[in-house]
Parts: structure tokens; C-alpha cells; sequence
């Protein structure tokens, strides 16, 4: 059996014709050579539009509840079998569905999904609450350690989850689980939670080196594409969570909310976590100016928006209205003037947008599809589709 459930070209023939259709759009193709490409890479899977797989979605979690109340009867009102039997039909009906229908993330197979997997977690902490803890599920707290088995576990379960179905709420709900084990971890001692915060960070930079490693090994194969948006969700979290872990007020918050304080202290080493709320957002808004990285770039503006509401939160200058307008009117003002300085460029930057991905190569595509699509131009690779004028240019190109 294939670790990847799903073909792994499917992902790469849906990005290619996704960046195919902009270039015809941009004119760099023309509608014969796109139409060209459709043949050489056609998308032979199942995946509706948007609102239908919503509706298919939907469909299939009704379906799922009015099975589960089926199953729970016919298993003699047993909840672990109950639960198996449901776990293991909903992955039975998921591969059948991706291997003899071709569904492709169409809505019904991650409704199946989802709901596999949420019954395996459920049925591990089941046996767990039942049969091996010697307190009940409704007694435990991260702070006595006990469910670190089971999220463990659970853990192993949502990673090779990730690895064959390679969806990006799973990888998400794997991070997750990756920071309440470390949080597990550092609320065991008076030691650890006062380092909780540069725990998470830890966790969080731990988790951007891993996406970083795995997208330079997959560069240039069909897995790069195929799992495309876990990396960009792992990524994002990763950043996401290195900043609010050295955040002062939400370590701040945190600490108050973790030792039941009814009003918010000075935390230790305040000045690293004052560094942190400054530094971090305007790193994040270099790099991702200088590596024309746009998740970074967003993620370090709204980095800055609340590093600003962190300030005005403790030292507020000025009355909320009149910081509210004025916030408004120098935004506005910044805005306006990097639209029209950036364009088309000025130091390497631009207001035009500009999503070419660096694995694609244009000539090399064009001379594959050529190559092996008949319906393709024969006469090699040209720009056409647009008139030009202006400028001294008066023919085609």
C-alpha cells in the first residue's frame, strides 16, 4: 500500500493548471497552448466546486451522526465498540472512495475524515479514563501529568494521518497537540512554568526549522505539491506561536490566569519579553520583504498590530477615539504612498502582485506539453494572446 492516499499528481497537475490559467490570463500563453497543457495534464479526479463540497461535507456529518446512533445499537450499546466499528467503517468508506471514485478532498472524504479520527482520540482516552488511569477524565488537569500516554498516542495517530491524507486541519490539530504535550511538560515543576513561554517558542522554532527541512526535500517532486498546505499551515502556526509566546502580554495574562491571580503582575525578565513584543514583528516584516515571503510579511504586520495594542493595553497615551483616527489617517497615508511608490518597482519591491513559485519553470512546461500533447501548438513555445502599443511597439507578442 501507498503511504499517499491520494495520487501524488493530482496535487501537482491542480497546481499546474491553477498557475497555467494565470499565465494565460497574464497573456504569457495562448488559449490553444492552455488548452494544450489540459491534455497533457488532465485533472481525472473528483472535486466539485467550493459550496458543492460544503453541501457534500455537510451531507456526510448527517449521515455519520444517524450511522453512529445505528452502530451503538447493533453493537449491544457498547461504546468502545460502538466506537471501533464506526472508527474503522469511516476509513473503510474514505480509501473506497478515494481509490475506485477518485475523490480528491471533495467534501465527503473529509467528513470522513474527520470523523475517523475523532473517534480514535475518543476511543483512546476512553480505555485510558476507563481501564488504566486511577483517576476519571473529569479529575484530570495538564498539571498531574497523566495524559501524557494518551496525547502521545494521539499524536502518533494525527502524524500518520498527515502523512497519507496530507490535510491541513489534521497537521494543524498536530501542532496543537505537539504544545499541550510541551505545556504537559513545563507545568510539572515550579521550574518549568516559569519557563513556559521560551518553551513554546522552542516548540514553534522546532516546528519552522521542520517545515523548513521538508520543503528542501521535497523541492521538485510531486510530494512538494501534495503537501503543499500542511507545511504553509505548520508554517504560519509556527509563526503564529513564536511570537505569542514571547508576547508580554500574553505571557503576562498567562501567568496571572496560571497561579489564579485576580489582577495581572510584573512577570519576571519583563525587558526579554519587551524585546520580544518589539523585535519579532519587525523581523518578521524584513524577512519577509527581503525573501518576497507574503505569509511571513502578513504575519509580521498583524504581529505589529498587536505588539501596538500590547503597548496601548498597559501605557495608554491617548484617549481610544483619537488613537483609533489617527492610527487610521497615518495607515491610510503609508498605504497610499508604498501603492503608488512600488509600482511596478523600486528597491526590489512591488505594489503589483506577483505569486510565481520558483518550482515552476515556464519553457520547460511548455516544452513538455508540446512534446506530448497533440493538441498543442507545433511550433515551439511563443508568447501570444495580446496586442501591444505604445512605447515604439506596434506588432504582437
Amino acid at each position: 500500500m501507498k503511504l499517499q492516499a491520494y495520487h501524488p499528481e493530482w496535487a501537482f497537475r491542480a497546481a499546474l493548471q491553477a498557475r497555467a490559467a494565470r499565465w494565460q490570463r497574464q497573456q504569457l500563453l495562448s488559449p490553444e497552448q492552455l488548452a494544450g497543457i489540459a491534455v497533457a495534464y488532465p485533472l481525472d479526479y473528483y472535486r466539485p466546486v467550493w459550496p458543492l463540497r460544503v453541501a457534500l461535507f455537510l451531507f456526510a456529518w448527517f449521515g455519520l451522526v444517524m450511522a453512529s446512533g445505528f452502530t451503538f445499537l447493533i453493537t449491544g450499546e457498547s461504546l468502545f465498540a460502538a466506537g471501533a466499528v464506526h472508527c474503522a467503517a469511516c476509513f473503510g468508506v474514505l480509501e473506497l472512495l478515494i481509490r475506485e471514485r477518485k475523490f480528491y478532498r471533495a467534501g465527503a472524504d473529509n467528513a470522513l475524515l474527520y470523523a475517523g479520527l475523532g473517534v480514535a482520540v475518543a476511543l483512546i482516552f476512553y480505555v485510558f479514563s476507563v481501564y488504566l488511569w486511577p483517576v476519571s477524565l473529569a479529575h484530570l488537569a495538564l498539571s498531574n501529568g497523566y495524559l501524557a500516554p494518551p496525547l502521545l498516542l494521539t499524536l502518533a495517530l494525527l502524524l500518520a494521518a498527515t502523512l497519507r491524507y496530507a490535510d491541513a486541519v489534521v497537521s494543524a490539530a498536530a501542532f496543537f497537540n505537539v504544545l499541550l504535550l510541551v505545556a504537559l511538560l513545563g507545568l510539572q515543576s515550579a521550574l518549568g512554568q516559569a519557563l513556559l513561554p521560551f518553551l513554546a517558542m522552542a516548540a514553534a522554532g522546532g516546528a519552522l526549522v521542520f517545515q523548513l527541512l521538508l520543503r528542501r526535500r521535497m523541492a521538485g517532486t510531486y510530494l512538494a505539491d501534495y503537501y503543499a498546505t500542511c507545511l504553509l499551515v505548520l508554517k504560519v502556526l509556527g509563526l503564529v506561536v513564536l511570537y505569542l509566546g514571547g508576547n508580554y502580554l500574553v505571557v503576562r495574562e498567562g501567568n496571572a490566569a496560571l497561579h489564579d491571580l485576580y489582577t495581572s503582575v510584573q512577570v519576571p525578565f519583563a525587558a526579554i519579553f519587551y524585546a520580544f513584543t518589539a523585535g519579532i514583528p519587525l523581523l518578521y516584516i524584513m524577512l519577509g520583504l527581503r525573501r518576497a515571503d507574503r505569509p511571513t510579511l502578513l504575519v509580521g504586520l498583524l504581529a505589529l498590530a498587536f505588539s501596538l495594542y500590547t503597548l496601548r493595553h498597559y501605557r495608554s497615551l491617548l484617549p481610544p477615539e483619537i488613537a483609533a483616527l489617527l492610527a487610521g489617517i497615518v495607515l491610510t497615508a503609508l498605504a497610499g504612498i508604498l501603492l503608488r511608490g512600488l509600482r511596478p518597482a523600486r528597491f526590489g519591491l512591488t505594489s503589483l502582485p506577483d505569486d510565481e513559485p520558483r518550482h515552476f519553470n515556464l519553457e520547460n512546461l511548455i516544452q513538455a506539453q508540446t512534446a506530448h500533447a497533440p493538441a498543442a501548438p507545433a511550433g515551439g513555445f511563443a508568447f501570444g494572446g495580446g496586442q501591444s502599443g505604445g512605447g515604439g511597439a506596434t506588432g504582437q507578442f
